[in-house]
């Protein structure tokens, strides 16, 4: 493993201000080449596609690359798995849009109770409106962990669809894809995956989690806000039909897609997959092998700051840990200072230069099933970034406030 931080943080502009930033959960920083696409993106010029010139020519180009990127990055089949829009919220609403479509009364949707409201709400709103009944896996409040048979009990022969996140985006929780969306496939359902949260500290291969859409967010893993939903392969979509105006495409992916496509945050979005690639300098050959050598370099870098950072919370006695999965988890951290509002502590530390999360950060299910309600926790989520100077530093602050 040839992973060096140092080198990392210097591609980022933003971490020069000297604040520890511990919020990635809610949104990464960007390295200088994604600035540099968006820029230049703009800067070249761009038409709409369609056109018989080289601007139009070049937008459609970026489409192109982009959905070649993000299927690189999350082992699809192909590009014409990947859907783009706004945000994985207003994407799993278009999803349950369509897919409800087909749901009657009798017919049954499994949620739990770890994944972030997108990926719950969405499915509870549709599935009342088609008459549907709603399943909702319980989480271990204990252990912040999603035992499989909570969900696998759920699903039966009239269920059309289990929702389940790939990492929790409060408790890092990351439950056992592999055995959820296996026995979805054996009923018949279909399995939606939140990979918002998974998908920046993991090498995602969907064939290997079973997911029949996998949901991302670019912005979460060193991109502009842009999101993607990734098919299975590309006859998922084909039997599809979302509403969509007269004379939009009706090609697959593209009559999933709303609007214009974000030219420029399509173009960053490439530049972000490159950089994930390139995080290792030991790793060669094309980008899908790159990827798979740098994700599990920065993997491995992750997991050694997070053993340091919940070794080091759980040293301080005026810190409560919620849920402390003890399998597979992301890097992230959810806290509470007992006799402090979690509000009143995140400014504490903002004020002692650490940047870090508060609040419910919408685990609506997840905060109500630990019993803190939703005014929520602390949250301090470790990026690709994130050195043992920052960790030491949260430590350090939290054992001043936590006296």
């Amino acid at each position: 493993m040839a992973y060096d931080v140092e080198k990392v943080r210097a591609q980022y502009p933003a971490l020069s201000d000297g604040r520890a930033w511990l919020d990635g959960a809610a949104g990464t920083q960007v390295p200088q080449s994604v600035i540099d696409a968006v820029s230049d993106a703009y800067r070249v010029g761009m038409s709409n596609v369609g056109g018989p010139f080289e601007s139009s020519r070049r937008a459609a180009g970026i489409v192109a690359e982009a959905r070649a990127a993000v299927a690189d990055l999350v082992g699809a089949p192909d590009p014409a798995c990947v859907v783009f829009g706004p945000s994985m919220t207003a994407l799993t609403y278009r999803f349950a849009a369509v897919l409800a479509a087909g749901w009657a009364p009798g017919d049954e949707v499994v949620v739990t109770q770890l994944d972030h409201d997108a990926n719950v709400r969405p499915w509870m709103q549709y599935a009342q409106r088609a008459g549907a009944a709603v399943r909702m896996a319980e989480l271990d409040p204990a252990t912040g962990e999603l035992p499989v048979d909570q969900v696998t009990s759920l699903i039966g022969e009239r269920t059309k669809l289990v929702a389940v996140t790939a990492a929790s985006n409060v408790l890092g929780t990351m439950p056992d894809l592999r055995a959820i969306s296996h026995r979805a496939r054996e009923a018949g359902a279909l399995t939606y995956v939140d990979g918002v949260q998974h998908c920046p500290h993991a090498h995602v291969r969907l064939a290997e989690l079973g997911a029949d859409f996998y949901a991302t967010s670019a912005y979460k893993w060193a991109g502009p806000h842009l999101a993607a939903v990734v098919a299975a392969d590309p006859w998922s979509l084909e039997n599809l039909y979302p509403d969509k105006l007269t004379p939009s495409p009706d090609t697959v992916p593209e009559r999933f897609e709303l609007g214009t496509s974000p030219f420029a945050a399509m173009a960053g979005a490439v530049a972000a997959v490159d950089h994930l690639a390139g995080l290792d300098s030991d790793a060669d050959g094309g980008r899908v092998e790159r990827l798979a050598v740098s994700r599990c370099s920065v993997q491995a870098h992750e997991d050694e700051l997070a053993k340091m950072l919940f070794d080091g919370l759980a040293a301080l006695d005026g810190v409560v840990r919620y849920g402390a999965p003890q399998g597979p988890c992301t890097p992230t951290a959810f806290f509470g200072l007992p006799g402090k509002e979690p509000s009143d502590a995140a400014a504490q530390l903002a004020e002692r230069g650490l940047n870090v999360s508060h609040g419910h950060s919408y685990a609506w299910e997840a905060v109500h099933a630990l019993g803190i309600g939703p005014k929520g926790g602390v949250r301090a989520s470790l990026s690709h970034y994130s050195n043992q100077a920052d960790v030491q530093r949260l430590l350090d602050a939290l054992g001043e406030i936590s006296g």
